[in-house]
């Protein structure tokens, strides 16, 4: 992993800390788009209040704020005092500390991928933007093209002291296995990669199919494009501090810092897990494999049950045409990782609308105390017996699920 300074941190008893690293803005205050898929409603004030009052994160990366408009967000909020710069890093509100990133897409291999590069100050994301707008056509705008190669963008990151990571890294569309490599090796740095993004589609045992990936730390973010998807992902970390600093030294295990556990949904869940045509028909196996690695078969495609000619790669089935360990190895290779626990979103949830979410949160405040503190006997007092043990079921994974392909998501079933 790349070569950070750290500074001994002040011995404070190291806890908990729940962090999402992967989160758009969707416009400005002004009302000037930057995500142009994302929610209006996501503006830099508006993720830091969703994120410390109802979701109860500590740390979160704000992606797109690289955007002038977002910066001249960012730079009243620190005037009015309603935001602080950490000294080790971030922009503090309330009891969350803010990363600021960006994310970029880089034209490398054969195709395009996402990659997040997060600054550790406000004055280093404000270099960092100038330098990358002599190589961006529109800097307003979210995940542009970069027009320098990725070892040039990952320099330049390092350079401001940040953090490089490739984002959602096996989905079929702008992903670093999915779009552009069979080895990230040949297109990136591997020394300047502080973490992998495994995405909505891949768990921990998936992509320990990949050895390349064994130094790397994994994250699960939410990729959030919307207020309510935020922490539909996230990852429990033991930090001194919620810091930029903090977080860089879990990502690398060092000085007691590191990531405890990822939480994320099923793959089965994931609208990339299974390869499709456009229409959403399931490929057979063979067929899937020949996708996964044949552009020429891939071109000659049409579904035998519409007639598409076009299909969405499955996730599940690129790492199996890819991967150098069996599914056996890889499940060892796992049980040195972090747990990664399969947990339902509240929202995912049959039975749980946005009324008995506000009941949940007037008694137990935060998301986070909902799925990690209240009890199911807690739970039954606010919402009943049956919606109890369905959310149970739901935080521990224990839910029957059809999957998802072709850019549809999977279903949890009513049990």
């Amino acid at each position: 992993m790349s070569n950070h300074p750290t500074t001994h941190i002040e011995q404070q008893s190291p806890s908990l800390y729940y962090g999402d690293f992967h989160i758009h803005i969707g416009a400005t205050s002004e009302g000037r788009p930057v995500k142009m898929s994302g929610s209006r409603s996501l503006t830099f004030e508006n993720i830091a209040h969703e994120a410390a009052d109802k979701k109860g994160l500590h740390l979160i990366g704000i992606i797109d704020c690289h955007a002038p408009g977002v910066q001249k967000d960012i730079e009243d909020l620190l005037l009015a005092g309603e935001m602080t710069e950490h000294p080790d890093g971030g922009i503090r509100y309330k009891n969350t500390t803010i990363m600021l990133g960006a994310e970029i897409e880089v034209r490398e291999g054969s195709g395009s991928a996402h990659v997040l590069c997060y600054m550790p100050s406000f004055y280093a994301m404000k270099h960092f933007s100038q330098w990358m707008s002599a190589h961006i056509r529109n800097m307003s705008l979210s995940t542009q093209r970069i027009y320098v190669d990725a070892r040039t963008l990952q320099a330049e990151t390092m350079s401001h002291g940040g953090l490089f990571i490739p984002a959602h890294i096996f989905t079929p569309h702008k992903s670093i296995f999915g779009s552009c490599t069979k080895e990230m090796a040949s297109i990136l740095d591997l020394d300047s990669v502080d973490g992998v993004e495994l995405g909505l589609s891949a768990d921990t045992c998936m992509a320990e199919r990949l050895s390349e990936l064994d130094r790397f730390s994994f994250l699960t973010n939410s990729d959030a494009h919307s207020l309510n998807k935020i922490a539909r992902e996230y990852n429990a970390l033991v930090l001194h501090d919620a810091s930029f600093k903090e977080w860089s030294m879990a990502l690398r295990d060092q000085q007691g810092c590191r990531i405890a556990a990822n939480y994320g949904l099923n793959p089965l869940l994931g609208k990339y897990h299974r390869t499709t045509c456009l229409n959403g028909h399931l490929l057979a196996h063979e067929e899937a494999q020949q996708a996964a690695l044949n552009p020429a078969w891939e071109r000659s495609f049409r579904c035998l049950v519409c007639g598409s000619k076009r299909l969405v790669r499955g996730v599940h089935d690129r790492i199996e045409a890819i991967a150098d360990r069996s599914e056996d190895l890889a499940k060892v290779a796992s049980q040195q990782r972090p747990p990664y626990h399969y947990q339902i979103p509240l929202e995912y949830i049959p039975g749980i609308g946005s009324k008995t979410l506000e009941k949940l949160l007037a008694v137990f405040h935060t998301e986070m105390n909902v799925l990690h503190q209240a009890t199911v006997e807690q739970l039954r007092d606010v919402i009943g017996s049956e919606l109890a043990e369905r959310l149970h079921a739901a935080r521990s994974g224990e839910v029957k699920i059809q999957s998802g392909g072709g850019g549809i998501y999977g279903r949890i079933e009513r049990g």
